[in-house]
């Protein structure tokens, strides 16, 4: 195989490998999104409408990380994941499971929040092998916003 050959497949499977992580955060935010909206609806007592508020703007932002990954995705070549049983089946998080305490949600988010970053992490290092800077920075900046979600809802906790 020739030296051009050979680049231009390393290329190609960079290019894949950043595609396929893009999708694993595309799933994620999906079902983050309807976790949240889970926690919304069914958060109980004493920080009711505190937490009713939170889990409000984190599905906001669940939104606009998917929405934002899949634009990028897109215009890089890429096809966001969009029906629920791709997502499920891409996503690092599941869905909610049974009734929880309001503490035991926030455990819950921050789990998903500090997955997520896991997943970015994957794809940064995606990004800068395919020597996509401008994925890799809007990755970047995903990073940051959640570090201050796991910070906010753990200080929240008393942890």
């Amino acid at each position: 195989m020739s030296t051009i050959q050979t680049t231009i497949n390393t290329v190609a499977n960079n290019v894949t490998a950043l595609h396929d992580v893009l999708n694993r955060q595309i799933a994620g935010w999906s079902v983050m999104y309807t976790k949240l909206h889970h926690f919304h609806w069914y958060v109980q007592g004493p920080h009711f409408f505190t937490l009713h508020a939170k889990f409000e703007e984190l599905y906001n932002l669940a939104t606009a990380n998917m929405d934002e990954a899949a634009e990028r995705l897109l215009a890089i070549g890429g096809r966001p994941v969009a029906t629920m049983a791709e997502q499920l089946r891409l996503s690092p998080i599941g869905e909610a499971q049974g009734p929880l305490s309001a503490d035991r949600m926030v455990d819950s988010v921050v789990a998903d929040l500090r997955t997520m970053v896991e997943v970015i992490q994957e794809g940064i290092h995606a990004a800068g092998e395919a020597e996509d800077n401008a994925t890799e920075d809007m990755l970047i900046g995903f990073t940051a916003a959640l570090d201050k979600e796991v910070w906010m809802l753990n200080a929240f906790l008393g942890k």
